[in-house]
């Protein structure tokens, strides 16, 4: 057996990782109970299974566990403090970007991601961000329309 040795939503975690090959959403969400992290099509191209790995965003289900191996991993559980939405969530429910919900902690994190590393990201490189995702409810008007409030709210905080 394996152990994996990471952090995860700034708590250290140790993880036994069992034969084969075993992806980092498997481990978010079966070993560790972060269900936040959703598999769609598994194969990275829906963008579900977003999170953040050392401050970038990864397609958790094309990343082999190993990989997670001394990395600071962030999920969708992180963000909210209590029951305060973090600004880009709230923007999301403000914006009326959520269906389904599917879809929408692979899009926060990945936008977490990208206002972290560049807060005053322009349109033409949040909507490359976007790209990234498949939304088959909302639409993709009010998910950009999510983003742009979410980078305001952001700035106003700063």
């Amino acid at each position: 057996m394996r152990v994996l040795n990471f952090t995860v939503n700034g708590t250290p975690r140790t993880v036994h990782l069992e034969e084969g090959r075993v992806m980092l959403a498997s481990v978010l969400r079966d070993s560790l109970g972060l269900t936040g992290t959703k598999v769609g099509c598994g194969t990275g191209q829906c963008g579900s299974c977003t999170v953040v790995m050392d401050g970038k965003a990864v397609t958790s289900c094309t990343v082999p566990a190993e990989k997670a191996e001394g990395t600071s991993v962030l999920t969708i559980e992180s963000l909210a403090e209590g029951s305060v939405l973090h600004p880009i969530q709230q923007a999301f429910v403000e914006a009326g970007a959520i269906q389904c919900g599917f879809c929408t902690p692979g899009i926060v994190m990945r936008l977490y991601a990208l206002f972290t590393q560049n807060p005053d990201a322009d349109d033409e490189t949040i909507m490359k961000e976007l790209d990234k995702h498949l939304c088959r409810c909302t639409g993709y008007e009010t998910i950009v329309q999510a983003a742009r409030l979410a980078q305001e709210k952001l700035r106003a905080a700063r």
